[in-house]
């Protein structure tokens, strides 16, 4: 719309960004005579560009005098982690996609995943902290690639009418258009670079169902209107959540005819960070799913929350019940720790986060995880229950280590970093935050230093928990594991281990009692013998 200049003086006025904080353009606006101030795409506002324009209209703080902010959004989530609450005083309204398809304001989905095996695990962070296009382009643009995610459309979704695929950049585009092609498919591309004239004549007839595949990149996210779509192909992997509902959401409004979209997500190597449709219900990135709808994803989030809830009861469950010498039912699976060094080597809690992050984040215990700095400083990341709503969050909080030569306290207190209703989301702020403050050869997994031997100070501190004829050298240990078992121990794994320990003595005592119950009840039986003549 650059040809168009506003006034300054309409009743209302519709401007991007980029034309408002562009010269002195902002200065025709008065801000006494405005009364709302409406923001789409709201999760942007924390942007400098949003900033200054909040500020000129005296929206940097709520004031009597200010006009009203208002701002929507389908993503109300930063994949940096950045807190809206800088702009926004509360959310008045939301409704979960997953609730807007069960009202029927939402098409239904069917999601699919497929292991296209393209290696990302190299590929460098971009500005906005997904993958850097030009990189990821020259890892996924390939003939194997492309034939890959072809053929898994060929027998997913061939009958599909409308597929919406996304793609990295322009020879990506390129690539998979002429991979569709060389299969007899009718596809089409736009790009940002398409002639206005020519990208509205293709997206009329593929809204008009004369082609059944367009191919796109960066051109149909936020804010486009193709009810007609049946299928979307995320050909790209991303480490943003909010890009991820955003390509999906294109294929869920609502269309005569259309029973569901599905949802095909070529997945790549989990151990670099991506967001897949699991993550997006909780669950881990590795679980693949085969034509699943969203019924089907959130009983399976279900079944996790639910077998998360046994864990916790383990204890309950293992205890002797009182004044009952009836054997006590047993019903969770333990994981048995024969030392506190058993505990802290075992590395099947980090499995989960370690798909995620690239950062050397360890787990201390269920749902809980700390990210430590050089200094003594450290992240953590921990399932909480949040006060107002009742509802599960995960909370990230920083405790800062002082110097004890001024001060006698070895911490300050804790204080919060992010809230996040879901554990991807409150992993990539925490690594935003982390980025920013720690040093990143301290707390990135892939250091070097990290395979070398571990040093004699780590050895000497893990080898106080092990016997004297079972001494750690430094053969036996790199530094970074090491590292991770000595936050570990810093973190609560002795008392954790203590606490097992002393559930594993009062289930012996239990059981002991129940054999000495049972022996006494034997004794006292009276044996009768024939009688004699």
């Amino acid at each position: 719309m650059g040809a168009l200049h506003a006034s300054g003086d309409a009743d209302i006025t519709v401007a991007s960004l980029q034309s408002i904080v562009s010269g002195d353009r902002m200065l025709k606006f008065d801000p006494d005579r405005f009364k709302l101030v409406l923001v789409d795409e709201a999760h942007h506002i924390v942007a400098p560009g949003y900033m200054r324009t909040l500020d000129y209209f005296d929206l940097s703080k709520a004031q009597p005098h200010s006009p009203a902010l208002v701002g929507v959004s389908a993503t109300l989530s930063r994949f940096d982690g950045m807190r809206l609450g800088a702009a926004i005083d509360q959310i008045v309204y939301h409704k979960d996609y997953i609730d807007m398809i069960g009202e029927n304001w939402l098409s239904n989905v069917i999601f699919t995943t497929v292991q296209s095996k393209a290696d990302i695990s190299n590929v460098k962070r971009g500005a906005n902290g997904d993958f850097q296009p030009s990189e990821l382009s020259e890892v996924v643009n390939t003939e194997q690639i492309n034939e890959i995610t072809v053929r898994s459309w060929l027998t997913k979704a061939q009958g599909r009418k409308s597929t919406l695929v996304f793609c990295v950049d322009l020879n990506h585009v390129a690539g998979l258009t002429n991979t569709f092609r060389k299969h007899g498919i009718d596809a089409r591309f736009v790009t940002g670079d398409t002639q206005k004239a020519e990208r509205g004549e293709r997206l009329d007839d593929f809204k008009a169902g004369k082609f059944p595949v367009l191919v796109n990149c960066g051109v149909f996210t936020e804010g486009t209107d193709i009810p007609n779509i049946d299928c979307v192909l995320l050909a790209r992997p991303t480490k943003s959540r909010n890009l991820l509902v955003q390509m999906i959401g294109r294929g869920m409004r609502l269309h005569p005819g259309k029973e569901n979209c599905h949802i095909i997500d070529m997945v790549t190597s989990l151990d670099t960070g991506i967001v897949t449709t699991p993550t997006l219900f909780g669950l881990d990135p590795s679980e693949l799913v085969e034509e699943a709808n969203v019924d089907d994803l959130k009983s399976l989030q279900d079944r996790k929350e639910a077998e998360n809830l046994r864990k916790q009861k383990v204890d309950e469950v293992s205890r002797p019940q009182p004044n009952n010498s009836q054997p006590v039912s047993r019903t969770v699976t333990f994981t048995d720790y024969d030392s506190v060094f058993d505990l802290i080597e075992d590395t099947s809690g980090e499995h989960h986060i370690r798909r995620l992050s690239l950062h050397a984040w360890v787990c201390v215990s269920d749902d809980k995880y700390i990210l430590a700095n050089s200094n003594g400083s450290y992240i953590k990341l921990e399932r909480a229950q949040n006060e107002q709503s009742g509802r599960a969050e995960y909370l990230v909080t920083e405790t800062v280590a002082l110097n004890r030569a001024i001060s006698k306290a070895p911490f300050m207190r804790p204080r919060t970093i992010a809230r996040a209703i879901t554990f991807a989301d409150a992993v990539h702020a925490a690594d935003t935050f982390a980025s920013k403050r720690y040093p990143f050869q301290f707390i990135s997994r892939r250091q070097a230093w990290r395979n070398r031997p571990a040093t004699e100070g780590q050895l000497s501190f893990l080898n106080k928990l092990r016997p004297k004829i079972e001494q750690l050298s430094a053969e036996d240990l790199t530094k970074g594991k090491a590292g991770d078992m000595i936050t570990k121990v810093k973190h609560g794994a002795k008392g954790r281990f203590a606490s097992i320990e002393a559930d594993k003595r009062r289930e012996g005592r239990a059981r002991l009692k129940m054999e000495q119950e049972k022996a006494l009840k034997e004794r006292e039986k009276v044996s009768v013998g024939p009688l004699l003549d």
